[in-house]
C-alpha cells in the first residue's frame, strides 16, 4: 500500500508557532528532527503506554522532547546531547515552551555519561542519536528500563538505505548500515524483548521489555 504525502499530511494536526519555528530552523540548518508522521505515531503510542519518565538519547534542538512532553502532561523527560551548539539551541527553544519545567537537558556523550548522574529507572527510553551506535546505546541504557517498560528507536529505515543490499549503499555509510542491521537482527531475536518495526516516519522500532 502506497500512501500519498497529502493523504498522510491530512492526519497531522496543526502545531503551535514555536514548533513551526523549530521545524523551519531544522530544515534551514540541516538539523535532523523526527518526521511529522513519525512523531505523531510515537506520541500516540506513548499516550497508550503513559510513561511518567522518559530518557531521550539525542536531543538535537529539543523538538522531540517538547513534542513528547506536550503529549504527556504528567511525564518528566531527561534528554542527552553531545553537540554543544545544539544543546544551546535546545535549551533556548525549551525555555520558550510551556513544558520547560518537565525537560532536563544534559550536555555530554551518552556513551561516556556517568550513569550515577541519572535517575535509577525510566518508564521509556527513546534512542535517536548516532545510528551506527544503536547497539551500544541500547546495551548501556536498557538496564534503566524495568520489565513492562519500552525502548523506542527511530531512523531504523535510514531513508531506504537499510533496505538495500550493502553493495548498493554509499561506501561512507556502509559501516553504519551494517551496524544498524546487526542491531536489528540482534534485538528481534532477543528473548528479553518483544520487538516490532513500525513503517512510520523513517522507521520506528518498539521494544517491550519482558
Amino acid at each position: 500500500m502506497e500512501l500519498s504525502d497529502a493523504y498522510i499530511a491530512s492526519f497531522i494536526p496543526e502545531r503551535d508557532e514555536l514548533l513551526m519555528e523549530m521545524e523551519r530552523f531544522a530544515e534551514q540548518n540541516h538539523v535532523p528532527i523526527m518526521q511529522l508522521a513519525g512523531i505523531e505515531s510515537l506520541n500516540q503510542i506513548l499516550r497508550i503506554q503513559n510513561p511518567k519518565s522518559i530518557l531521550e538519547i539525542g536531543t538535537a534542538i529539543g523538538y522531540s522532547a517538547i513534542r513528547m512532553a506536550q503529549a504527556l502532561p504528567n511525564c518528566h523527560i531527561v534528554t542527552i546531547e553531545r553537540d554543544v551548539s545544539r544543546v544551546q539551541y535546545a535549551k533556548e527553544f525549551i525555555a520558550r515552551s510551556e513544558v520547560a519545567n518537565r525537560i532536563q537537558v544534559i550536555e555530554g556523550d551518552a556513551l561516556e555519561l556517568d550513569m550515577e548522574t541519572l535517575p535509577p529507572t525510566f518508564d521509556a527510553v527513546f534512542i535517536d542519536a548516532a545510528k551506527g551506535q544503536y547497539m551500544k546505546f541500547f546495551e548501556k541504557y536498557a538496564s534503566l528500563v524495568p520489565p513492562g517498560g519500552v525502548l523506542y528507536i527511530d531512523n531504523m529505515y535510514m531513508h531506504g538505505l537499510s533496505d538495500l543490499d550493502i553493495k548498493e549503499v554509499p561506501r561512507r555509510k556502509r559501516t553504519m548500515i551494517r551496524n544498524l542491521k546487526t542491531f536489528s537482527d540482534w534485538i528481534m531475536a532477543h528473548p528479553d524483548y518483544s520487538s516490532a518495526f513500525f513503517p512510520v516516519g523513517d522507521g520506528l522500532l518498539i521494544c517491550l521489555k519482558r
